[in-house]
């Protein structure tokens, strides 16, 4: 029953990741928190978003920005450097909580964070923050977001550039947590992440094929309202594990 919620966890969210481009790696990192210890949720989770992405990526690589991206993996590898030096692991509840305050950044004001990747130094800076997040707390879309909402770029290039980045991050978060995932023994089997990896390709290619229906006024409205409601449900699971009134 575990296995074949997780695959139908990993299908629903890739195809979600296929249109919005984000989204799909918060409900699965809280689907995954559910029934695995964190670190071993952090590695299936980043192997899973890492074929999503990159699927995701190579469905629309005309549309990548590549200038955006190599100055991102500039700040992604100061942010792995300074990792390497820290050795941390949240609790699920800490976890879930912070899962759930993730989305709150797409709320703020444009003359509070007014960010662009478009900016070089803001690209770097977005590397650095959204890996940085992403080891930490699993997900980083919702902060990626927040600099590419700004930009005057097609819909398609924002979810290609955005695919791209993830595969960055999703490495790093992987190398992160592999050698405390493989010590705990409760990663997936083999036979399972054979069957995992072509169904989030399936679930991303139909994504895929929804978001060319899609207009740019209804995608960043319906990507700021989903990965809201998610976050609140998280916040409550949290304060709920953190007050012992859920198992």
């Amino acid at each position: 029953m575990t296995a074949a919620f997780l695959l139908l966890a990993t299908f629903a969210t890739a195809f979600i990741s296929g249109v919005f481009g984000m989204a799909g790696g918060l409900i699965l990192m809280g689907a995954l928190a559910l029934v695995l210890p964190v670190a071993s949720a952090m590695v299936v989770h980043g192997m899973i978003q890492s074929v999503s992405n990159g699927w995701r990526a190579v469905l629309h690589i005309s549309w990548i920005d590549w200038r955006v991206l190599v100055i991102y993996l500039a700040g992604s590898a100061l942010a792995a450097a300074g990792l390497a030096f820290a050795s941390f692991e949240l609790s699920k509840a800490w976890l879930f909580i912070l899962l759930g305050l993730v989305p709150a950044v797409v709320w703020l004001p444009k003359r509070v964070l007014h960010l662009d990747a478009d900016k070089p130094h803001h690209a770097v800076a977005c590397g650095f923050v959204v890996t940085g997040l992403n080891v930490v707390a699993g997900v980083s879309g919702p902060l990626l977001d927040v600099f590419f909402a700004n930009t005057l770029k097609d819909r398609r290039t924002v979810v290609a550039t955005k695919a791209a980045t993830q595969v960055i991050s999703h490495g790093v978060k992987i190398a992160y947590y592999i050698l405390p995932a493989l010590g705990s023994r409760d990663l997936p089997s083999l036979y399972w992440l054979l069957v995992a990896a072509p169904l989030a390709i399936l679930g991303t290619t139909a994504g895929a094929r929804f978001l060319a229906l899609m207009s740019d006024v209804q995608f960043r409205q319906w990507t700021k309202w989903i990965v809201s409601a998610i976050g609140l449900l998280y916040v409550v699971r949290g304060v709920l594990l953190l007050t012992g009134a859920s198992a």
